[in-house]
């Protein structure tokens, strides 16, 4: 257990130039799988013997066509038509990094704690369940029905999380058994919720398991008019990287989670609770992902389907280990990986399969997650410049 403590602080202590070069190398990989994979390229292979410039040549041009797209998708597109089609974009990018920036800094605050919180799938369901039910069963004037079913999110997600927390605390169970197996209890009973017409079961619907859509009251508004669908829960994002920021770096308890993280020992030493400290900071974990499942609940003018959690749960820890769990980090990462969300349907209209990205995510959490390689292939020293 202290072992895998000892690699995630590694892991987690990474300097912005390793984390930089983890990216760079994902994307040169990712480029190279372009390069070699591709139909095109593919094609081209007959006449290599003959004429190999001409490999290289659709070679090199397929992934300047992957990567152009990607960017066109996610930030600029300067062959719009207008100026809201050129910006539209940025906008989904930022839309669509939002859950995952606040999942994100609940995975980071777990492993700030010595935690590692797999069950964010889990724990997001549970609170698009509470969210959706207020929001869907529930009349009340705007303003207070968004902000109530926000909070009901909110505190189912960190009662889920609680539980982890307190078996942890009391039994022992290791987090990562109990949150997997948490996150099939929420999946299965997601699944039965969204088939009972008694509970959130579209009234009249067919077909596909899906709620009732959001009364207008409770629905997150749209920032930039409908032009966009940029809303409300980016802000939600930027007051969580702030309250974040503030638990950690600023606060008494934030101070006992990162003693607890780094010395379980000391701070028992020092008179602090290890096991309640366990539980709060597991229910402050969920709770993060509480908001997230807001986000997604809230932010659709339709109703919540089984597929809504949009495994958010997983990808915010591929978020929080490029992040190194720090506010900054976590922003950064958030918003590269909602720029591959919304640059991924660019990249197939150019003909790059968008399978590429994923290709690409993993291969930057790979190099992240093992220091060595970036070390050895770019000579950095042993003990880093922080």
């Amino acid at each position: 257990m202290s072992k895998m403590n000892n690699a995630l602080r590694e892991v987690l202590a990474g300097t912005p130039l390793r984390i930089g070069l983890a990216v760079f190398l994902g994307f040169l990989v990712g480029g190279l799988f372009m390069a070699v994979f591709s139909e095109d390229v593919i094609a081209t292979y007959g006449t290599f013997g003959s004429n190999p410039l001409y490999t290289l040549q659709t070679a090199g041009q397929t992934v300047l066509d992957g990567y152009g797209a990607l960017l066109r998708g996610s930030i600029f597109n300067p062959n719009g038509r207008d100026v809201i089609a050129m910006l539209r974009p940025l906008t989904e990018t930022l839309r669509l990094a939002a859950p995952l920036i606040i999942a994100g800094l609940g995975v980071a605050l777990g492993f700030r704690v010595g935690l590692f919180n797999v069950g964010g799938t889990g724990q997001l369901i549970m609170g698009l369940l509470g969210a959706t039910w207020v929001s869907t069963r529930l009349e009340l004037p705007w303003g207070i029905h968004m902000l109530l079913a926000v909070v009901v999110a909110i505190a189912l997600a960190a009662v889920w999380g609680a539980i982890v927390g307190l078996l942890k605390a009391r039994t022992g169970a290791h987090e990562v058994i109990v949150t997997i197996m948490l996150n099939y209890v929420a999946l299965n009973l997601f699944s039965w919720v969204l088939r009972e017409p008694s509970l959130l079961l579209e009234k009249g619907g067919a077909g596909t398991p899906k709620s009732d859509p959001p009364a207008l009251t409770a629905q997150m508004p749209d920032l930039l008019g409908s032009s966009f669908k940029l809303h409300l829960g980016i802000v939600f994002a930027a007051l969580a990287l702030f309250g974040y920021w503030w638990l950690m770096e600023r606060s008494t308890i934030g101070y006992r989670f990162k003693l607890v993280g780094h010395n379980s020992f000391a701070a028992k030493a020092a008179g602090i609770s290890v096991e309640k400290t366990f539980i709060w900071a597991m229910a402050a974990s969920a709770a993060f992902m509480g908001l997230a499942a807001a986000n997604q609940g809230l932010g659709e003018s339709a109703g919540i389907t089984p597929s809504l959690h949009a495994n958010i749960g997983f990808d915010a820890i591929t978020v929080a280990l490029l992040g190194g769990s720090k506010t900054r980090g976590i922003l950064f990462a958030g918003l590269l990986f909602g720029a591959f969300k919304s640059g991924g349907p660019s990249m197939q209209v150019a003909g790059v399969s968008p399978q590429i990205l994923a290709v690409v995510q993993a291969l930057i959490v790979l190099f992240v997650a093992a220091p060595p390689i970036i070390k050895a292939i770019f000579k950095l020293p042993t003990k880093e410049v922080k």
